[in-house]
């Protein structure tokens, strides 16, 4: 057997190397799924790739693929075929779209348990109408999609099974709601634009990634806890993690009431008024993040609270990255630890590796 020249052995060794980097770069959750050549046909494999909070949650993994082929809509008898009659579906299902497609919604989709709507193969926007609630349900995974100019919903009539259509009564606008639900994770999404906030996660949500997403052009980003005071709030542990806040963001990145919050390996562009916020005694672990200051240099903000109270706040910062006189304002004196189990661990990089780590966030072109 003739054995390599050296000019291609390496050629090879460099391939290799630049291959290898590649591998390397990709964070936890991407390289679960997306080092399989042929994950497309094992589209199901992604419900086995969450970490933070929302690892536990199956989506639809255990029931059909639906593909969703008509982007049409109708809130109250969608056609079979429409993105809204799959969810509306009391079994769980894998919603798969056949081809690109932008869809208006006629009002807010009610998204109904044990449900993966994943958008990787086509590009799927969900814009110039209501967007996405999630509501007293569990197991939801939403991947690959993109959610801008998003419109309030009006008062009326929703299908949100089968057999039952509920009046509703209208929505602010948000691009996703969670509210009272768990076990929901939000993966490699677009936002920008919508009448309210990007992603509420209210009214005793728990149990939540929201990862690999870029966030761009908007005003109040991300709420974790929309009321002060609200105690079922408490028990909200939310992972926010290898998302890229883009330009144009001016606050709420998020803006977290009372549960705990693990803000890790994300990328910050310069916010406009603050990038991490927080009310009534929340838990803050930022770890490993990259910030890149602006007009305005401080990361934090707390609201409506006096000094006195604040310095109580369990707010710590680690391994994060602070360029251009970006600077984190820790308080508390007690531990900000995520206390995960084995299966919610994931390693948190170093914040300089960060712009690597979130290279390929957002709806990814397969």
């Amino acid at each position: 057997m003739e054995k390599p020249s050296f000019p291609c052995l390496v050629s090879w060794l460099l391939l290799f190397s630049i291959y290898s980097l590649h591998v390397k770069a990709m964070n936890v959750i991407d390289s679960c799924w997306r080092s399989d050549p042929k994950w497309s046909t094992n589209r199901k494999a992604l419900g086995n790739c969450a970490k933070g909070f929302g690892s536990s949650t199956t989506g639809g993994k255990n029931g059909a693929i639906y593909i969703v082929n008509d982007a049409s809509d109708d809130s109250v008898n969608p056609k079979q075929g429409t993105l809204r009659y799959g969810v509306i579906q009391t079994e769980p299902l894998w919603i798969i779209f056949q081809k690109n497609m932008l869809i208006t919604l006629k009002n807010e989709l009610i998204i109904s348990a044990y449900k993966t709507i994943d958008g990787r193969g086509a590009k799927v926007e969900i814009a110039y109408g209501p967007c996405f609630t999630i509501q007293l349900v569990k197991h939801v995974i939403v991947h690959g999609i993109s959610l801008r100019d998003c419109k309030a919903a009006k008062p009326g009539p929703v299908r949100v099974s089968p057999t039952r259509v509920l009046r509703r009564s209208g929505t602010d606008g948000d691009a996703i709601t969670i509210h009272s639900s768990s076990k929901v994770w939000i993966d490699h999404c677009y936002f920008a634009r919508a009448d309210d906030g990007l992603i509420d996660i209210v009214h005793g949500s728990t149990s939540v990634t929201v990862s690999n997403n870029y966030f761009t052009q908007h005003n109040k980003v991300m709420l974790l806890g929309n009321q002060d005071g609200l105690i079922p709030d408490k028990k909200m542990r939310v992972t926010i993690a290898f998302n890229h806040f883009g330009p144009g963001l001016h606050q709420r990145m998020p803006m977290v009431r009372l549960g705990y919050a693990h803000v890790a390996n994300n990328y910050y562009e310069p916010w406009n008024i603050y990038a991490i916020g927080g009310a009534s005694n929340p838990t803050i672990f930022s770890e490993g993040n990259y910030f890149i200051a602006g007009t305005k240099k401080e990361v934090t903000h707390r609201n409506i609270a006096s000094r006195i109270e604040w310095e109580k706040w369990n707010w710590k910062s680690s391994k994060d990255a602070f360029t251009h006189g970006a600077f984190f304002k820790p308080s508390g004196s007690g531990s900000a630890n995520t206390n995960y189990t084995p299966s919610q661990l994931f390693s948190v990089a170093q914040g300089s590796q960060v712009p690597s780590l979130t290279s390929d966030v957002g709806p990814l072109n397969l």
